[in-house]
């Protein structure tokens, strides 16, 4: 079982990562992201993009459990963050949240 908070805080310090929807859409369109990980309470209409992307590129999506200003508070920001893309692991092992590693 991978620790999503503690595998977060590594990415941050040894990893590539992008936070929002609007970054996260751009990484997707650009094959960039490894995975995205969208909080539980993402508005409907933008999971649903993300999801869409993430399918046409292949990459691998993890619902957090979480709301969006747990997952901001995951990663170290004092603000909420409904979507993080994952570009590189760095030392973490974070991708085996989405079936890869």
């Amino acid at each position: 079982m991978v620790d999503i908070a503690f595998e977060l805080r590594k990415v941050i310090d040894s990893g590539k990562y992008t936070l929002g929807y609007r970054k996260t859409v751009q990484s997707l369109k650009m094959g960039g992201s490894k995975l995205i990980i969208i909080a539980r309470n993402t508005r409907p209409d933008r999971k649903e993009d993300l999801e869409y992307y993430a399918r046409l590129s292949g990459t691998p999506v993890y619902e957090f459990e979480g709301t969006n200003v747990e997952l901001g508070t995951a990663v170290g920001k004092p603000h909420t963050v409904s979507v993080v893309s994952i570009l590189d692991a760095g030392e973490s092992r974070i991708l085996a949240l989405g079936g890869k590693e």
